[in-house]
């Protein structure tokens, strides 16, 4: 898996090691694309850091084969809240669910998680077999016709060399070298803090084991359980005067006056809070993903899941492309999909930064008042709001690989309701007892049909599309009539739909062009959406 580096050509480069770089490598190599992976540091990052898994990234993560085991390291559902308290001693002034973390949801066949980064980044590495060079850095990239050549060091054998590639996919995180050299600007507050995380050990099971939760938010920072089996994690916005003093001491402080508790610093790492969005996604044969194209405020756990989203869209178009079943132009649509999304994750994630501080703001106010120093603070959202399963589930793509209405519905704001409209996530229905809609795609392109022997007498040439049944409730469910259709991209999210028949043997292959080729005319029959026009 590690490598010896030398001078070598793959297909695709990937820069950065974390979680959505190590998705990309795995989504890539499902697709039989070879790939490269190098990550300056010398090792997987030994912090928790991106702690919630959502959803979303778990039916990702069930397609991978991980899901099982992402789940048997991670918390218990009952951890998927959030306490609000004045001391981790004290009782909860607040709290919050994390709606599909603390229990099953009929819109997934899956459950998300509260993890820790280093127990996933290794479950990750183990789902691909594709080289890794660890501790290689990218001292730069230079544009040839049809490639891209990276010159990189290799910090544990003292030698460079050149890659060449013929795409780069840059997940290098907030301070990325490829985004920087590649003089892309970005939009947004940018830095709007710095925090320090604690790692530390402690015997504080009687708040685990009584009142679990992922997160506990205080007034002097927050802590999280990092492990099962026991370890802590606490964050806080340290001032310089308090960086010069004991951590224990600042971590004893934010655990509240009590009993004595013997707190065993193990390591501590600095960081600073972002917000900001590239300008572009895409440079030539260079595409930014993860925090190198977007960075978020921590508050509701957006940004290690917004970057595999990314991927996961990327993936399958770089595949399309370097396979030849589809145009170049395909890339074009990445950042027409994505970039609407990392600037909604933004917003959002800056405005639930807003309301956790209006919740604290609230405590504040109560004890200085006096009026309810042990009562419960109203918080300024509904959970439904907290959860954001519209923000999740409910990402709405519209481009040129997406054939939509004019004035078809864009996303569903903070509520998510399934629907079977172009652009949209297919529908999670049961096909069979254990077997989801959303376990029926991959590495293809499928069509759900209740007439599925109608539709395989279709064209599909060179593109790769498997067909899957539906029962007539299901396709009632998906408005469908007894021979309609849709057609889903590999990601999931439907590209066109079909009320009834087809009406020419190559109606699904001219479709497919269309989806994988923008930029070329449509043929004859193609529109936005036949359920509103006739096929």
């Amino acid at each position: 898996m590690d490598m010896s580096l030398a001078d070598a050509e793959v297909e695709v480069l990937i820069v950065g090691g974390g979680p959505v770089g190590l998705t990309a490598r795995a989504l890539l190599e499902r697709w039989g694309v070879r790939t490269l992976l190098v990550e300056k540091h010398r090792e997987l990052s030994p912090f928790p850091r991106s702690r919630l898994v959502n959803v979303r990234t778990m039916e990702i993560f069930r397609r991978l084969g991980i899901a099982d085991a992402v789940t048997a390291t991670a918390f218990a559902p009952e951890y998927g809240r959030v306490r609000f308290r004045d001391t981790l001693r004290a009782p909860d002034f607040a709290s919050a669910a994390m709606i599909g973390i603390d229990g099953p949801i009929p819109e997934s066949p899956v459950v998300g998680v509260v993890t820790s980064q280093d127990r996933l980044e290794p479950l990750l590495l183990a789902a691909a077999d594709a080289p890794i060079g660890f501790g290689v850095e990218l001292l730069d990239l230079i544009d040839e016709p049809d490639g891209v050549q990276a010159r990189l060091v290799d910090h544990r054998r003292g030698m460079r060399a050149r890659v060449r590639a013929q795409y780069v996919l840059a997940a290098d995180g907030a301070n990325s070298t490829v985004r920087q050299q590649l003089g892309i600007g970005t939009t947004g507050p940018g830095a709007i803090g710095s925090n320090s995380t604690v790692v530390f050990d402690a015997d504080l099971n009687e708040w685990r084991g009584e009142q679990p939760a992922g997160v506990y938010m205080t007034a002097h920072g927050f802590f999280g359980p990092m492990y099962p089996e026991g370890g802590w994690a606490w964050v806080g916005n340290v001032s310089g005067e308090q960086a010069l003093a004991d951590w224990a001491e600042l971590v004893a402080q934010a655990i509240g006056p009590g009993e004595d508790i013997h707190i065993e610093v193990i390591r501590v790492q600095p960081w600073v809070v972002n917000a900001f969005v590239a300008e572009r996604f895409r440079h030539g044969r260079v595409l930014l993903a993860g925090d190198a194209a977007h960075a978020v405020p921590p508050a509701g756990g957006l940004g290690m899941n917004t970057g595999i989203g990314d991927v996961h869209n990327l993936c399958w178009k770089l595949a399309g492309v370097l396979s030849g079943w589809a145009a170049p132009g395909l890339l074009e649509t990445y950042a027409a999909e994505r970039l609407p999304v990392a600037h909604r994750t933004l917003d959002q994630a800056v405005a639930n930064s807003r309301l956790m501080a209006q919740a604290q703001q609230r405590r504040h106010a109560q004890l200085q008042e006096g009026t309810t120093p042990s009562g419960e603070v109203e918080l300024p959202w509904s959970e439904q709001y907290f959860a954001q399963l519209g923000l999740v589930l409910g990402v709405t793509y519209r481009s040129a690989a997406v054939l939509a209405a004019e004035d078809a519905a864009a996303d569903s704001g903070t509520d998510y309701i399934p629907t079977a409209e172009p652009g949209h996530r297919m529908p999670h229905l049961w096909l069979t007892g254990d077997r989801s809609t959303l376990d029926a795609m991959g590495e293809w392109f499928t069509v759900f049909t209740p007439d599925r022997w109608l539709w395989k007498q279709q064209r599909s040439g060179a593109y790769p599309v498997r067909f899957e049944s539906l029962t007539a409730e299901q396709a009632d469910e998906c408005r469908l009539g007894r021979h309609g259709a849709l057609l889903v991209r590999p990601d999931g999210h439907i590209a066109a739909a079909w009320s009834d028949r087809p009406s020419r043997a190559d109606l699904l292959h001219d479709t497919l062009t269309t989806v994988n080729s923008p930029g070329s005319a449509a043929p004859e029959g193609i529109t936005g959406n036949d359920r509103y026009a006739s096929p």
